[in-house]
């Protein structure tokens, strides 16, 4: 663990590719680490790839509203 955080401290993003987590806790812990590295180009590419996937997704299901038709009248 102190090599891993070492490696990751000096090789930035080097350092966390080095071997897949295993058990629960190195998950997380890996999982932490990924989400809290400021500058991760892998978590800012997963950011905003996701959120790119999420506008496509409102615009393809919510198409359906028409917001210029016009309202029934009571």
């Amino acid at each position: 663990a102190a090599m891993a955080a070492a490696g990751a401290a000096a090789g930035g993003a080097a350092g966390a590719v080095a071997a897949p987590p295993r058990g629960i806790r190195a998950w997380l812990r890996s999982a932490f680490r990924f989400a809290t590295d400021r500058n991760d180009f892998r978590r800012n590419l997963l950011v905003n790839l996701g959120l790119f996937a999420a506008g496509v997704w409102v615009a393809r299901n919510l198409t359906d509203i028409d917001l210029m038709a016009p309202q029934p009248v009571p």
